[in-house]
């Protein structure tokens, strides 16, 4: 990369935005990433607009190019819909385990310990966040040395039913870092 190219890109990522936030989802700059989906004019727009979602097109670019994890998904099956105790992503990368005890929900994130990325995701304490398919966070943190994250469940709702309520479906994501 030439000096000009690296000085416009550090204007464009350093400028200051009143009120800027991420306006696209990782889902739709990962599509850009892959040429599976171009973003549409007003997406595009959004992306030149806000320095806080143009670092994140940056942070999943370049976790691409080096290999880098960045988001798995997974689905209820039909089975699930009494009340799932485990999903895991279609990956197999990762296992949500819902706990009921006396003080209500929990839920539990636990990565694979033989998975070829745990290692890198144990060491660089990578901020994880869990979302179902309407992209509200179920939970947010870092893994512990036995690579699990828990929090209470953040719902009224059993988990089963929020997630039917909600596609059906959550991603587990790897955040940018501050």
């Amino acid at each position: 990369m030439n000096l000009d190219a690296r000085l416009r890109e550090r204007l464009l990522l350093a400028r200051a935005v009143p009120g800027d936030r991420l306006l696209l989802a990782d889902a739709t700059l990962l599509a850009a990433l892959d040429g599976t989906r171009p973003l549409s004019p007003g997406e595009l727009a959004a992306l030149n607009g806000s320095p806080a979602t143009l670092r994140r097109f940056r942070h999943l670019a370049l976790a691409r190019r080096r290999g880098a994890w960045q988001s798995s998904t997974g689905m209820l099956r039909a089975a699930d819909s009494g009340g799932p105790t485990a999903l895991a992503t279609d990956d197999g990368l990762w296992t949500l385990h819902f706990l009921d005890g006396e003080s209500g929900w929990r839920i539990v994130l636990v990565l694979d310990a033989a998975a070829p990325v745990a290692a890198g995701l144990l060491r660089e304490r990578t901020l994880l966040r869990v979302s179902d398919g309407a992209g509200a966070t179920l939970l947010q943190g870092r893994l512990d040395a036995d690579g699990e994250c828990e929090q209470a469940w953040p719902f009224a709702a059993p988990p089963g039913e929020h997630l039917q309520r909600h596609g059906a479906t959550f991603a587990v994501t790897a955040l940018a870092a501050p």
